[in-house]
């Protein structure tokens, strides 16, 4: 009872990881124009993501622009792009793979051995689709970092982490915890599965006479 509540926790985490990546993804502000130092005009937010570029002005309009051509892109906006989207995939297809693992499901329910397997199979994939947006965002905030404590960075030209980044730190997050709990729910389940007891056979009494 206890590995079906972990697994259940573990499938709900990973899903809200999942969530939290395409929301990441999709959203504008990876990073955001800094105020920090002189001479910064505060009336005016600048954000930038992976697919727009928005400027936000101090009585509320904004104004987004999508990024023209996928060449002009600098390799790591390229290269975030890219783990996102299969961030983004493998997580799709774990939701499919661990849903059919799930104890509360009648997917191969006659083989627990089998179904435990492929739960665990769907942990690692969720694991594998943390990983990629983990590296995706870790690797946008550093260069967000190596640019603003730049000394030969323009002081109008910084920016900081955005939402958004956030939220991808915290979806991968979720991702890996989920899928770690996904496989070490179903492992312990199918260690147990895998070891049957047969019943002892009893001896048949020897008689003292032997019949003829």
């Amino acid at each position: 009872m206890a590995n079906s509540g972990l697994q259940m926790l573990g499938f709900v985490l990973a899903f809200i990881g999942f969530v939290g990546l395409i929301a990441s993804t999709s959203m504008p502000e990876w990073k955001a124009s800094s105020y920090a130092g002189d001479n910064i005009v505060t009336a005016l937010a600048i954000y930038e993501g992976l697919w727009m570029s928005c400027a936000s002005q101090s009585t509320g309009q904004v104004q987004c622009k999508w990024f023209d051509s996928l060449l002009q892109l600098s390799a790591i906006v390229q290269t975030t792009r890219a783990l996102m989207i299969l961030g983004i995939f493998l997580g799709f297809f774990a939701i499919l793979i661990a849903s059919l693992g799930m104890k509360c499901t009648t997917c191969f329910a006659d083989d627990k051995q089998k179904k435990s397997r492929i739960a665990t199979i769907g942990g690692a994939v969720f694991i594998t689709a943390g990983l990629s947006a983990l590296v995706a965002t870790s690797w946008y905030g550093h260069r967000i970092a190596q640019d603003f404590y730049n000394p030969f960075t323009p002081t109008n030209t910084k920016f900081e982490f955005g939402v958004a980044l956030f939220i991808g730190w915290g979806a991968a997050a979720l991702c890996i915890l989920g899928g770690a709990f996904l496989c070490s729910s179903s492992c312990s389940k199918g260690g147990q599965a895998g070891s049957r007891q047969y019943p002892k056979t009893r001896a048949m009494p020897s008689g003292g006479k032997d019949y003829v």
